[in-house]
């Protein structure tokens, strides 16, 4: 899928999102401070788009994965889901819309209730919903195991009684079976060993292909990433600091950030070597993020005016997709 060329209106829209969490403190804990996990993040997801979110851990992706579907709340900003704006619902509107939007958990050992049967974990929504009942329950259930590759006599089992990819399978069953469109896929393979993680990568494609899903995927492999997304975004301190088509990413990385993270990226073919970009200094806090460039503190191409003024949003690229990058190499201060 490419990115603002496709003439369909998207199916997510995210505009100006923010989640603040407040620090509280005193005898009558009021708030002293705001901790900015997301700080003004907007894009769009088409039909059909696998999504990719990148960046170091703390950076916000899990915070945006669930305030999109308003497992948590958002502290500021607009969520359209085909068309509606999915802030303004209410909590009887939410729990309708949630049928159309579901998420895969990182943790396939966690996100499985250990004193429920696979059966009742993957039936729980559809009961929920008052989708099925009797033997129309398990039936849908032991399609849904069969769809991700499990035998359906698996119904009655325990989740200590599988592997973590056998658990995740489980996992993706109970995402699929309310028949969503969107799935937030919080790195959902991390956990994993690398010789199943392709497999559920391959899984999580056919099931796209054939259900027309659309995945928000969030990670912090590029590898992966590559493997799998359509367009990718790049994260740092609950900022967006680079979107663009897959294939444009990876050729022409433009934001000193990516262009760290790729050259940490590991390269399979020994023979290659490429020059390594590190980064000194730690991720600041965001309880106190940097004036200017969230980046300035850690960034080998700093300049002066990167220290206190917020860096612009540029079109980069010569493509018919966009290229948007968020820095002052960019802008107009750049050209000067």
């Amino acid at each position: 899928m490419t990115a603002h060329s496709d003439p369909r209106p998207p199916l997510l829209e995210i505009r100006n999102l923010k989640k603040y969490y407040p620090v509280r403190s005193g005898v009558f804990s009021r708030v002293s401070a705001w901790v900015k996990a997301v700080d003004d993040v907007s894009f769009v997801i088409q039909p059909q788009e696998t999504f990719g979110l990148v960046g170091e851990s703390g950076c916000g992706k899990t915070t945006v994965g669930k305030t999109l579907l308003r497992l948590i709340e958002p502290t500021a900003g607009e969520i359209f889901f085909n068309g509606q704006d999915f802030c303004q619902f209410n909590a009887a509107q939410v729990r309708a819309l949630r049928r159309r939007m579901q998420m895969i958990f990182q943790d396939p050992y966690s996100s499985l209730n250990p004193r429920m049967t696979v059966g009742a974990i993957i039936g729980e929504a559809l009961k929920v919903h008052d989708l099925a009942q009797g033997d129309e329950l398990v039936q849908q259930v032991n399609s849904l195991l069969e769809r991700v590759g499990l035998s359906p006599t698996y119904h009655s089992r325990y989740p200590h009684e599988f592997s973590g990819g056998q658990r995740q399978r489980i996992g993706i069953a109970r995402a699929l079976a309310l028949s969503p469109q969107f799935i937030v896929c919080d790195e959902p393979v991390s956990a994993l060993d690398v010789s199943i993680q392709a497999q559920i990568l391959n899984l999580l494609q056919d099931l796209q292909q054939d259900l027309g899903l659309s995945y928000l995927f969030i990670s912090h492999d590029l590898n992966m990433v590559e493997h799998i997304a359509d367009r990718v975004a790049v994260m740092y301190l609950g900022k967006l600091v680079e979107v663009a088509p897959v294939d444009e990413l990876f050729r022409n990385p433009q934001h000193p950030y990516t262009l760290a993270l790729m050259s940490a990226n590991p390269i399979p073919d020994p023979t290659i070597r490429i020059e390594r970009t590190v980064l000194t200094g730690d991720v600041p806090s965001a309880l106190n993020p940097p004036a200017g460039c969230p980046f300035h503190t850690r960034c080998p191409r700093v300049m002066e005016h990167c220290k206190t003024t917020p860096p612009p949003r540029v079109q980069s690229g010569h493509g018919k997709d966009e290229h948007l990058v968020w820095c002052h190499l960019y802008g107009e201060a750049a050209a000067e």
